[in-house]
């Protein structure tokens, strides 16, 4: 039995509404619930994804009001990337967040560009053959949705460490030197490594 690619990335946020309002408004996705962190229930736990809240779209974030800004270091998780349709869909999705304010980078096959509290995210254009996981928004056409995750991006002090885990233990297929694919019955994502930077990963808002 293989994973279905991944399931969730969950992350921190210091402002709930901000979040809201940047999750749901701008990039499209849902508002599938509201709940609180079962270790510590005095902690919201905010859940997006597509209409039907589905594995492999949900990305989640715990408020803590007020968190000091985090910083993405070694063994970290340091940019979520999410599949579009098209070429078509970046210009849309470029010209959409450069109307609110970001500084989004447009490259031939994807975006990048981070949330309101330093998260990086990128939207990619979608080769994989997975059914999309969209969600529905007046102000973003069907057609540029946000379909579910690519993969992630994760920074490694040493990028062989938990090569064995990965592959052995996780059935992850590498995929070139530094990058690996999981792929279960109906989806699959990527997991790449990056160099870390040489600053200490500090957790707080806008850090998986």
């Amino acid at each position: 039995m293989r994973f279905e690619g991944i399931h969730h990335v969950t992350a921190i946020t210091g402002d709930a509404p901000a979040n809201v309002d940047f999750y749901t408004r701008l990039l499209g996705l849902r508002l599938v619930k509201k709940t609180v962190n079962q270790d510590d229930p005095t902690v919201y736990h905010l859940f997006y994804a597509d209409e039907r809240g589905s594995a492999g779209s949900d990305i989640t974030f715990f408020e803590y009001p007020g968190a000091a800004p985090g910083r993405a270091g070694a063994g970290m998780v340091h940019t979520v990337t999410f599949r579009v349709a098209s070429a078509d869909s970046l210009s849309f999705w470029h010209q959409r967040l450069t109307a609110d304010g970001l500084a989004p980078e447009l490259e031939a096959d994807r975006v990048t560009f981070a949330d309101r509290e330093g998260l990086r995210l990128e939207l990619e254009v979608d080769t994989s053959g997975d059914e999309p996981l969209v969600a529905e928004n007046p102000e973003i056409p069907p057609e540029h949705a946000i379909r579910g995750f690519a993969g992630v991006r994760a920074y490694a002090a040493d990028p062989d460490l938990g090569r064995d885990f990965l592959e052995q233990t996780l059935a992850f297929e590498p995929d070139g030197q530094s990058r690996w694919q999981i792929r279960g019955e109906r989806r699959g994502s990527f997991y790449t490594r990056d160099a870390a930077p040489a600053e200490h990963g500090l957790s707080g808002a806008g850090t998986v």
